[in-house]
């Protein structure tokens, strides 16, 4: 029995293996994107962030449980428009106490602000595969412009989920001063990086 479940584990992953050789590779070219309206695909998405530590590391965390959505026409850029969220107490640093410094009132106070908000305003072509997306920032119960500078990477039938899939990355830096989040300022830097890989299925 333990040798006819194994046979048929192997040939249940063989199985997906086939189906997902069997899709087309994702499109790296942007213009082939289809147009329409996009929601993100949390399991895949990520916002990670940095600070530097007393002038002697880059201390690094990230936020999941991202929603939003994403409106696209590769031959009208200037009128794409983004709107994403997420839960502030989902940051993780892998320092369970950290953690729960990072949600108290002392930081990013998850119980009086639940979510981090962005939602675009403008978005420039910057290159071939490129775009700069000026928007409005959210957090701490305070709201600033920021600056993302984003790049595709691909857009295609997700091989697993058969969704219809586009991806970017993008960086983009705040003061967090700004947003009255001043702990600890300078040791801890009051600029912070910020790195995003995103996923999108498309909806309609």
């Amino acid at each position: 029995m333990k040798l006819l479940s194994r046979a048929g584990v192997a040939l249940a992953c063989l199985t997906l293996a086939g189906s997902a050789m069997a899709q087309p590779a994702p499109s790296t070219n942007p213009e082939t994107v289809q147009a329409g309206i996009y929601q993100v695909e949390p399991m895949h998405t990520r916002i990670l962030f940095s600070v530097l530590h007393m002038g002697f590391t880059h201390y690094f965390g990230d936020f999941t449980g991202a929603s939003g959505k994403l409106t696209l026409d590769p031959k009208n850029l200037g009128a794409a428009s983004v709107q994403v969220s997420f839960p502030t107490a989902s940051v993780s640093t892998t320092n369970g106490t950290l953690d729960g410094e990072l949600k108290s009132g002392a930081w990013l106070d998850a119980g009086a602000d639940p979510a981090i908000s962005f939602v675009s305003t403008q978005v420039t072509r910057t290159g071939t595969n490129t775009a700069r997306i000026d928007g409005n920032l959210t957090l701490h119960g305070v709201t600033h412009p920021v600056t993302l500078n984003a790049t595709f990477n691909a857009a295609g039938s997700n091989a697993l989920s058969h969704k219809y899939t586009i991806g970017f990355d993008a960086t983009g830096h705040l003061n967090r001063s700004d947003f009255g989040v001043k702990k600890y300022v300078p040791l801890i830097s009051d600029n912070v990086d910020i790195v995003i890989s995103a996923a999108f299925e498309k909806t309609e």
